[in-house]
């Protein structure tokens, strides 16, 4: 029996790779003769020899390899040495990555033999069925099969030709089965699932956009395959779909069956154009349990003339009405995306784009850099741009006719920093204490990277209360008046996230208020009580325009770590003792006239 290995290498032990198991689903079902489809999932963490090892073992007769940014060059280094060891066994590769340029790719890299370009899984079944006929009359496994080159979508080498058999028709969505058979072999991973490909727009950056034929899978085939998820109760299923939403109607009906069928446990994420979204969407949206849903919304630039430039169409006024709307309700995780090195994007233009979707303070505000993506517009463009960017994967552009390199890397200091402080949602509070103090959060975030630049801390690692033991360092040069609040401050933000088991060398000991945490949470250890001099703003609060008064009476704040926000990840807290308890030193929530809960 023919014995065909795909190979996926992820980037994270928790992805899974959706490709492989299409092609794999598709070919099953339709292959005419049974044949041994394998899969060997690894990620670009496991060192190359160790991959190869399995491989060699697995003792494929056809060996594949799937094919993107983040693993390319594992994979050139794989075809290189297996075929030093079994140059008998055909190579062959597929993705985006490798769908472009396949003739060059090809004479660069002689191990492999051929491309499957574009959409994969009717090019793979044939190329199945190829070998396998091949096998079946005892042909030799280093020949190419006869009939090659009447499959549509495939790219090789014969000898020192190179063919090609044009391009792949799109294929029907609902002829594609579904490919999750096992529950638990997704158990503890990302499951990533597709009710359409292509896309509506044109934006120059993003290969979608050269793929014109927007195709859907039926309804009925989604909503029995949603089902599936959640009678298993799988813990996230993000969808692929490029922009989920250009079709309201069946948007609204998707989002009404998962609402409908909740489990409690199934969080859904869904990349939308916010500008799309309808009031009766955001309607149904509000019925949605905390957690739910997650939204990715890629904003990319608040510039119209880089907007324009990129052939983009967006409504910003309409993407921040829907962002602050979901923001306000509480009930959905928002990714904000802003993209660097854009065209007719300086970095004073990207500074202020950067400010004003930050102060629509989004769950994550996801702040990467452009990649030249062969095969898209811009990659077509990149000289009247000015462009200088990487010559190997991940292909991120160093320079435009607008951004130097050094403020290239400015911003990259900045992006890690907001990653560390602000997308973590670890130092909420101290964040929008710090940020009364600036003008420009951007300019907050420069100065903070440049501050770990100087005193080395990039190069180390850090636990989550030397990042704080920093920051307060951070404040202490740059805005000294604020050192005082914002020891509290991120006391307040350590224990928001877990009750820490070492304290900060600053915080107070907490003997000092042992009656108050008797009082209020007993032998509770799900609980614990600290002493504050501020009322800090909860999770609700966007931003701060005057810092809290200091208070001469102390207050205490209760956390609990029973349960945790869905959407925030914060614990529960509540200001209580003191005041709150009665002659006989006994809490009572009834006398608690302070109290403030973040869930």
């Amino acid at each position: 029996m023919l014995s065909i290995l795909l190979v996926a290498i992820n980037a994270k032990y928790i992805h899974s790779n959706l490709a492989v198991y299409s092609l794999r689903a598709y070919a099953r079902k339709y292959l005419t003769e049974p044949a041994d489809l394998r899969i060997g999932e690894y990620t670009i963490n496991q060192p190359v020899g160790e991959i190869l090892a399995e491989i060699y073992r697995k003792k494929p007769d056809v060996l594949c390899f799937s094919c993107y940014i983040w693993n390319l060059s594992y994979v050139e280094e794989l075809a290189e040495e297996f075929h030093k060891l079994c140059p008998q066994i055909p190579v062959w590769v597929g993705g985006p990555e490798v769908s472009y340029e396949t003739e060059a790719f090809l004479r660069h890299h002689p191990a492999v033999t051929g491309i499957m370009a574009g959409e994969g899984e009717q090019t793979f079944l044939e190329l199945c069925e190829a070998y396998a006929e091949m096998k079946r009359v005892g042909e030799r496994s280093e020949s190419v099969p006869s009939g090659l080159q009447k499959i549509a979508g495939l790219i090789y080498r014969d000898g020192d030709r190179i063919h090609a058999a044009g391009e792949r028709a799109p294929l029907d969505m609902d002829r594609i089965p579904f490919c999750y058979d096992d529950p638990e072999e997704f158990r503890h991973r990302i499951v990533y699932y597709e009710s359409s490909r292509g896309c509506p727009f044109l934006c120059s950056y993003c290969l979608s956009s050269v793929e014109k034929c927007l195709r859907f899978r039926s309804m009925e085939l989604v909503e029995r395959e949603l089902l599936y998820f959640l009678e298993n109760r799988t813990p996230q299923v993000k969808f692929v779909d490029r922009t989920f939403n250009c079709v309201p109607e069946r948007a609204m009906r998707i989002w009404r069956f998962i609402r409908e069928h909740d489990n409690g446990v199934t969080n859904f994420h869904f990349e939308i154009a916010a500008d799309l979204m309808t009031d009766e969407m955001l309607a149904l949206l509000d019925g949605m349990r905390p957690g739910q849903v997650q939204f990715e919304i890629g904003v990319q630039s608040a510039n119209e003339a880089t907007i324009a430039e990129i052939r983009r169409t967006m409504r910003l006024d309409r993407v921040k009405e829907v962002a602050g709307r979901l923001q306000d309700a509480g009930r959905i995780h928002v990714h904000l995306d802003l993209i660097a090195g854009l065209p007719y994007e300086g970095a004073e233009s990207f500074a202020r784009s950067f400010d004003e979707i930050y102060a629509l303070k989004p769950g994550q505000l996801q702040l990467g850099f452009l990649k030249v993506l062969k095969g898209s517009y811009l990659y077509e463009h990149r000289e009247a741009y000015g462009m200088i960017y990487q010559s190997r994967p991940p292909y991120e552009v160093m320079e435009t006719a607008w951004l130097t390199y050094g403020e290239l890397l400015g911003i990259r200091q900045a992006e890690e920093m907001l990653e560390v402080y602000y997308n973590s949602g670890q130092y909420a509070v101290s964040m929008k204490l710090l940020e009364t103090r600036y003008g420009s959060a951007f300019a907050m975030y420069r100065q903070l990277g440049e501050f770990y630049e100087r005193k080395g801390y990039f190069s180390m690692s850090h636990s989550r209360i030397r990042r704080a033991e920093i920051l307060l360092e951070f404040a202490q040069e740059n805005a000294p008046e604020l050192a005082k609040i914002l020891k509290e401050g991120l006391i307040f933000d350590l224990y928001c996230r877990e009750n820490c088991k070492s304290r900060p060398a600053w915080a107070d000991d907490p003997s000092e208020w042992k009656d108050v945490s008797r009082a209020v949470c007993g032998r509770d250890r799900q609980r614990h009580v600290e002493r504050v001099h501020y009322r800090f703003p909860d999770s609700k609060e966007r931003t701060i325009h005057a810092l809290p008064a200091w208070r001469e009476e102390p207050l205490y704040v209760r956390f609990d770590y029973s349960g945790r926000d869905p959407v925030s990840g914060q614990v529960s807290w509540e200001y209580c003792g003191g005041q709150d308890m009665d002659a006989a030193g006994n809490y009572s929530a009834a006398n608690n006239q302070g109290s403030r809960r973040i869930n």
